[in-house]
C-alpha cells in the first residue's frame, strides 16, 4: 500500500488546514490509518487514528476539539481537518498504515509540513 500525504502549508494562529492521505494499492489489507507529527528535536507522536472502515476515530489529548479525522471510502483518502491551529502545532505531519490490530504502523507516506505563524 502506498500513501500520499498532502495539504500542508503556512497558516496564521487560529487558522485551519485540511490534510489528505490518499492510499493506493492493496488498500483492503489496511486495518487503520494514523496521522502523526514530528516537531524538530522531538519524537514522532500520534495525532489521530481511524479504522479503515471510517469508524472509531481517536485523538491525542492535545488536539481534541480542534482536529477531526475522517475518511472518504470512495476515494480511499483519510483527511485531517485542523482548526484553531497554534504555533506549537508546527510540525511535519505524516500518515501511516497498519495492517492489523497487532501490527505497528509500518507503511508511511511522505511528510507534509505545517507551519503556524504567531
Amino acid at each position: 500500500v502506498q500513501l500520499q500525504a498532502s495539504g500542508g502549508g503556512l497558516v496564521q494562529t487560529g487558522g485551519s488546514l485540511k490534510l489528505s492521505c490518499e492510499a493506493s494499492g492493496r488498500t483492503y489489507t489496511t486495518y487503520s490509518i494514523g496521522w502523526f507529527r514530528q516537531i524538530p528535536g522531538k519524537a514522532r507522536e500520534v495525532v489521530a487514528t481511524i479504522a479503515w472502515s471510517g469508524r472509531n476515530p481517536n485523538y491525542a489529548d492535545f488536539v481534541k476539539g480542534r482536529f477531526a479525522i475522517s475518511k472518504d471510502n470512495a476515494k480511499n483518502t483519510v483527511y485531517l481537518q485542523m482548526n484553531d491551529l497554534k504555533p506549537e502545532d508546527t510540525a511535519t505531519y505524516y500518515c501511516a498504515r497498519k495492517g492489523s490490530s497487532h501490527s505497528r504502523y509500518n507503511d508511511w507516506g511522505q511528510g507534509t509540513l505545517v507551519t503556524v505563524s504567531s
